[in-house]
């Protein structure tokens, strides 16, 4: 694993990046005006948003462990995996990645952006968004979302699998988080991959964008830090502290 931190931000920057590039991709394929994947529907969004985090993870996991995921990072962080002074440089990699990802997403589906009357859909390519807006349960929604999340991972790279299988399921855990808890607010379940974004759709001549929603932007950052932190505290508390004392 690597240890400098400069190199660590890279790592997280190129790894952060595929996973915006295959994730927001596949939303600006089914929801693009004119996309061959128009209308593709919710089961496709949400495996290819698996199978991002899975190739993410793979591009880069032997050199950090590929964290992606600010939730991650701070989640590990509160509970002793990764060193503090790390920390920074891992956040910077998450959010400059997810950054220049939903650039290269914007430049990819550039013809389309015209094409797409609605405005909220080209903000729901960069950024999430909750079906039903209401603070507090949005909130507890993606709190709920990023605990399974960080518990799952801790879960995976705790047992003795396959030297690479654990990108796999982590890939399948992000899918089932997806179908079966991502419908209230689209699952943001990490902060680089909601604000990155989403500072990008503010800044880039997107036709006909509209507004970014930052009264909302706040839940999908807030939310997964909590989410984050409790469920590596959990995973620690009920297995490293109790069932395995």
């Amino acid at each position: 694993m690597l240890t400098d931190g400069f190199q660590i931000m890279l790592a997280e920057i190129f790894g952060t990046a595929i996973l915006i590039i295959l994730g927001d991709g596949v939303v600006g394929g089914v929801l693009l005006a004119r996309s061959k994947a128009q209308n593709a529907g919710w089961i496709v969004i949400t495996t290819g948003w698996a199978l991002a985090v899975a190739f993410g993870v793979y591009a880069i996991g032997g050199l950090t462990g590929a964290h992606l995921n600010p939730a991650v990072t701070v989640g590990f962080a509160v509970a002793g995996t990764t060193p503090w002074e790390q920390v920074p440089w891992y956040l910077a990699g998450e959010m400059v990645g997810a950054f220049v990802g939903a650039i290269v997403v914007w430049l990819h589906y550039l013809p389309h952006w015209a094409q797409t009357e609605d405005p909220g859909l080209k903000l729901a390519v960069f950024s999430t968004g909750p079906a039903i807006r209401s603070t507090a349960s949005n909130l507890i929604s993606e709190i709920i979302g990023t605990f399974m999340l960080v518990f799952g991972v801790y879960a995976v790279i705790s047992n003795e699998i396959a030297p690479g299988l654990a990108a796999l399921l982590i890939g399948f855990l992000v899918w089932g988080i997806g179908l079966s808890l991502g419908g209230p607010t689209g699952y943001a379940i990490n902060p680089a991959r909601d604000l990155g974004p989403r500072i990008a759709h503010a800044i880039l001549p997107i036709a006909g964008k509209g507004d970014s929603d930052w009264s909302y932007s706040w839940i999908p950052v807030v939310g997964p830090l909590i989410g984050g932190v409790l469920g590596a505290l959990a995973y620690q508390a009920v297995f490293t502290n109790y069932l395995l004392a």
